[in-house]
């Protein structure tokens, strides 16, 4: 295992980590678009991210692009593996994005309603699979020694990956919920003061049994915790913030629980990095099958030449990121914009 392999292993969580605290506050505020009142609210939330919300979705693309070049193999097995998931996730992400287009096109209230409903379900599904996603990397899947996927679609709905999936889902809605505390005011506002406070109830119970399950369930990500025991602070961390954030939403300060949120968000990533570090897919029927940073890497020539394309990069990324969040800081309304 070299250093250049290691290094990609940190920047491919990191691109995952940012697609997952910038998408995450998309997702979850398409949750709370059912719950919105009055079309001026619905349009409201639209505003609130629509500036934003295919910008963040390129976190996504990149990660993956990464894991495409730097580990090929894993990035053949996760999306031929998953490949039914991975196309209900597309279909969501497109639902998304057309429904903020198309919503505005005609004045019927049925039109309207119908596209509010695909935003929502567009927005809650890929959410769901995502934490699906990962519960089925932390257990394990069962792999060929070509490392090919065996399995079925519905072997990949398994109950621990569910709670899993429940987990990931309760941390998106909560992060939007203390997104649109930020965004929104009036009536609008206040209402987002309840759904953090829920939301936060639910993101808490749901991470704690999820961590007692996984360390009850799957042995198999404590082998680093256990050879490091610091590593253990991670997940007490994760549970502090999730804490801190309900604690920021009951006083109703919005970007302090958005930004604890978002820093739940991160130790958790790293809480699972941190577990199934060198691996990236167990295999759960034989463990030499598992793909490693060893085993699944590009050459060190490919490494080095896209961390060199990639320190020239991510510096623009994270520039034009910060530009955009600068410029449409500030509260919105349902005056004008998306959805109008």
């Amino acid at each position: 295992m070299s250093t250049l392999q290691i290094i990609w292993f940190v920047l491919v969580v990191v691109l995952l980590v940012g697609y997952t605290v910038l998408d995450g506050f998309d997702l979850g505020s398409g949750f709370w678009h059912l719950f919105t009142k009055k079309d001026e609210e619905r349009r409201t939330v639209f505003n609130a991210i629509g500036p934003f919300w295919d910008g963040n979705e390129v976190w996504l693309i990149t990660g993956g692009g990464a894991l495409f070049a730097a580990f090929p193999p894993v990035y053949a097995t996760v999306f031929s593996g998953f490949y039914l998931a991975l196309m209900l996730v597309l279909f969501g992400l497109i639902f998304r994005a057309v429904s903020i287009e198309f919503r505005s096109q005609e004045e019927s209230p049925l039109w309207r309603k119908s596209w509010d409903v695909a935003f929502a379900v567009g927005s809650i599904l890929p959410a769901l699979l995502y934490g699906v996603a990962m519960g089925n990397l932390i257990r394990g899947i069962p792999l060929s020694e070509g490392g090919d996927y065996i399995g079925s679609f519905f072997a990949l709905l398994n109950p621990y990956s569910l709670l899993i999936g429940l987990v990931g889902l309760a941390m998106f809605i909560h992060q939007g919920a203390t997104y649109l505390m930020m965004k929104t005011e009036g009536e609008l506002e206040q209402r987002t003061f309840g759904w953090s406070k829920i939301s936060v109830g639910v993101y808490c119970v749901l991470f704690l049994v999820g961590t007692i399950v996984t360390a009850i369930t799957q042995p198999q990500v404590l082998t680093n915790y256990q050879s490091v025991p610091i590593l253990y602070l991670l997940p007490v961390l994760s549970a502090a913030l999730i804490l801190l954030s309900g604690m920021y939403a009951w006083k109703k300060n919005g970007l302090l629980a958005f930004l604890t949120s978002s820093g739940s968000i991160v130790t958790i990533w790293l809480t699972v990095a941190a577990g199934m570090f060198p691996n990236f897919v167990l295999a759960s029927n034989n463990p030499d099958f598992s793909l490693t940073l060893a085993n699944s890497s590009s050459s060190e020539y490919t490494l080095s030449w896209m961390l060199a394309i990639a320190l020239v990069g991510m510096p623009l990324v994270l520039g034009y990121t910060f530009w955009v969040y600068y410029t449409f800081r500030g509260k919105v309304s349902g005056d004008e914009g998306y959805g109008h």
